[in-house]
């Protein structure tokens, strides 16, 4: 859905989130458990919403008018990536990490902050 070997998305919280102008459509792959919305002039994907966890928004960083604080602190789905990439982030994991860390890593991102 990226069209790159990257797909950033920045993890803003889902009380701090709004859209402020036009009406995004659902797009991309399609699942009961995550809904990805886009630009319904251009189909740019915006943000994702994951089904039963409203504490965040995924976001796309590239469309936010200041992204210089987008560092990559988590790489997620490396089983696919391609041999030669390489990013700056703290964690790796082969898919999504579980559940049951996400407290700890974002512990870790919070005092990485400070």
């Amino acid at each position: 859905m990226s069209s790159s070997a990257f797909s950033l998305t920045a993890m803003i919280p889902g009380n701090a989130f709004e859209v402020t102008q036009g009406d995004p459509v659902i797009g991309g792959l399609h699942g009961p458990d995550q809904h990805h919305f886009f630009c319904p002039h251009c189909m740019t994907w915006m943000f994702t919403r994951i089904e039963g966890i409203d504490a965040f928004v995924n976001v796309r960083p590239t469309l936010l008018e200041d992204n210089r604080w987008t560092t990559p602190f988590i790489e997620t789905m490396t089983r696919n990536r391609l041999s030669w990439v390489s990013t700056p982030a703290q964690y790796q994991f082969d898919e999504f990490p579980p559940m049951d860390r996400l407290q700890e890593l974002m512990d870790a991102f919070s005092a990485a902050q400070d």
